[in-house]
């Protein structure tokens, strides 16, 4: 079937005149910008040409909800984040509430208004993009949200400090114990006397920022971090030192996995 045909099809079976169907295939044509477009058929279609489409067939209908199941996962990187864009702006435009499932973190948290982090059929936490982002409440939701993931790490908090190794990494909250400590890539900043000894297995340069990727001193946890700019380690075997960023540590309970609040 030509485009014209695919997005009025639903109208179609429900028996409305087709004067109806060429009006409100028209309209969503020119809302998706498709209308130099109208008699092609799907294999003259662009990938991104094709997710319009199917998005026309739903507006067509005027539906109370719109359900995104992954729609951008068979397009290339740069297309996709086209299509976010126009996704976002199409759902502005129409008012509709949508819900749009995906694994992929970076679409998660540019298109929600409202997140919900699912882990094996359970609701883990739900709330804005930027409370999950920055307030994690279980060690799955800090993991899942943001890229490169949450480091986590095992650790103890004594008299107040959180302690790795034997030295202290940041303040802390709650009794003492073992516990799980979380920090991202992006919150570690280098200090030639930080607690923090990574050392270094590969280098990332992408660009505005480089990916450090390696293990803790002593161990074989595998740990990230990005520093702003290009570094080229000369030695893939590089050692660095880090601090954490005031306020960003996270913990969570050692067995339950849950945020520590006390």
């Amino acid at each position: 079937m030509s485009v014209r045909q695919n997005m009025g099809y639903g109208l179609k079976i429900a028996k409305l005149p087709k004067d109806e169907i060429n009006a409100k295939v028209v309209e969503a044509a020119k809302l998706l910008q498709l209308e130099a477009l109208l008699d092609r058929k799907p294999k003259q279609l662009s990938g991104g040409q094709r997710q319009r489409v199917a998005m026309g067939r739903a507006i067509v209908r005027q539906p109370a909800v719109f359900l995104f199941d992954e729609p951008l996962s068979n397009l290339d990187a740069k297309l996709r984040v086209q299509m976010r864009l126009e996704i976002k702006e199409l759902q502005s435009k129409l008012g509709i509430t949508s819900l749009y499932v995906t694994n992929d973190q970076v679409e998660a948290m540019t298109m929600a208004d409202r997140l919900i982090v699912m882990n094996a059929g359970v609701a883990e936490q739900i709330g804005t993009p930027l409370e999950v982002y920055e307030t994690p409440r279980t060690l799955f939701a800090a993991q899942f949200i943001g890229s490169p993931s949450m480091n986590i790490i095992d650790a103890r908090v004594k008299g107040g400090q959180i302690i790795l190794g034997d030295q202290p990494v940041a303040e802390a909250i709650g009794s003492d114990g073992p516990v799980k400590l979380g920090v991202r890539p992006e919150h570690l900043v280098f200090d030639e006397g930080g607690p923090i000894s990574l050392n270094i297995k590969m280098a990332e340069p992408l660009g505005a920022n480089t990916l450090l990727h390696g293990t803790l001193e002593g161990t074989a946890e595998s740990f990230t971090a990005s520093m702003q700019g290009v570094h080229l380690l000369a030695n893939k075997q590089s050692q660095i030192r880090f601090g954490i960023q005031t306020g960003k540590a996270h913990l969570f309970g050692s067995g339950s996995g849950l945020r520590r609040t006390k």
